[in-house]
């Protein structure tokens, strides 16, 4: 690891005034656990960082009347326990309580969560890779290598490589919203719009300015919530990414779909929404036939690699497993 200043204001306007006066490459340090991983791999080599991960105004976590709001210090495991999000949006806490390891929930924050990187190994595996996510232009060891894990949505010929959090995925089916900080004031950017694709530029993940800070995840409150789900399926049960995940949100009334949404997680490049795949099932029977089918349009523009063409058949029935499930909470 490079040897970086390190900043630790004690407000959110100190902190916000010295990602202002940064030097370009500054980090944000929240909870650290990916930040940290790779700048021990040599993928992220920041001149400074600045710690935010004390500041006691980005921890809340409330229930308000219309929307849940989280602050983004708030640690993953503190937000998966809160009744309100337990028993109120199982798929959000379950989104979180399916990620990373216990010792890591307890550190990593739900804000700086949203931001993590790929844990493409060629992105990870240093400079005798070429990746353009790492290093623009390089290439994509990805395209010819091994992709079994690599995604199926949103590809380009640049970059293949998946996006790996479970809580993003969660809260996309909910209608997030982020809002931040920074030099220009506070906006607030939904969650549908945070993450971008690739295309020919793999090094930009998502819309933010490096000296914004996110200051809080609000999720609108709807019946939806109730019956919800998020299920992955991986290749062990713990400490694992998914190579296929649903977030499901429904309303059930006398057997029919009412509110349907269907959010897709280790598939694709950005957290996905299969927003086609909620229009068919809204209206028509809960069955498995139906659910079947809201599975296959979801995955219908995949674009399997050499070794990931399996994952299609897993996320269609990852889908319509959860979309089963998410109705029988809803009328419960």
């Amino acid at each position: 690891m490079r040897p970086f200043a390190y900043v630790a204001p004690d407000s959110v306007g100190s902190a916000l005034e010295a990602l202002r006066d940064a030097v370009p490459g500054t980090r944000i340090l929240a909870g650290g656990t990916t930040l940290y991983d790779l700048m021990k791999l040599g993928v992220e080599t920041p001149p400074a960082v600045v710690d935010v991960h004390r500041l006691p105004e980005l921890t809340t976590i409330e229930a308000r009347a219309g929307e849940l709001v989280f602050g983004a210090g708030a640690r993953m495991a503190d937000v998966a326990d809160h009744p309100a999000v337990r028993d109120g949006y199982p798929a959000l806490s379950e989104s979180l309580w399916r990620a990373a390891s216990q010792q890591l929930r307890n550190m990593a924050t739900v804000g700086g969560n949203l931001l993590q990187r790929t844990r493409c190994g060629y992105f990870r595996g240093g400079s005798e890779f070429p990746c353009n996510k790492r290093v623009p232009g390089s290439g994509c060891a990805a395209r010819e290598g091994h992709d079994r894990t690599h995604a199926l949505l949103g590809t380009s010929d640049a970059c293949i490589a998946t996006y790996p959090g479970d809580w993003a995925i969660a809260l996309l089916a909910f209608d997030a919203v982020v809002d931040v900080a920074g030099p220009r004031g506070e906006r607030t950017v939904p969650l549908a719009e945070l993450h971008v694709e690739p295309g020919d530029d793999p090094a930009r993940e998502h819309v933010l300015d490096p000296r914004e800070l996110i200051l809080r995840i609000r999720v609108p409150v709807t019946p939806a919530g109730r019956g919800s789900v998020y299920l992955k399926i991986r290749d062990r049960e713990s400490y694992a990414f998914a190579l296929a995940s649903a977030a499901v949100a429904l309303t059930v009334a006398d057997g029919v779909v009412g509110d349907c949404r269907i959010a897709l997680g280790g598939v694709a490049t950005r957290p996905w929404r299969a927003a086609e795949a909620e229009r068919t099932l809204r209206g028509l029977p809960l069955t498995a036939e139906h659910a079947r089918r809201a599975g296959e349009i979801a995955f219908a523009g995949a674009r399997p690699g050499t070794h990931n063409g399996f994952r299609i058949e897993l996320g269609i029935r990852t889908v319509a497993d959860a979309v089963l499930m998410a109705g029988e909470r809803a009328t419960r």
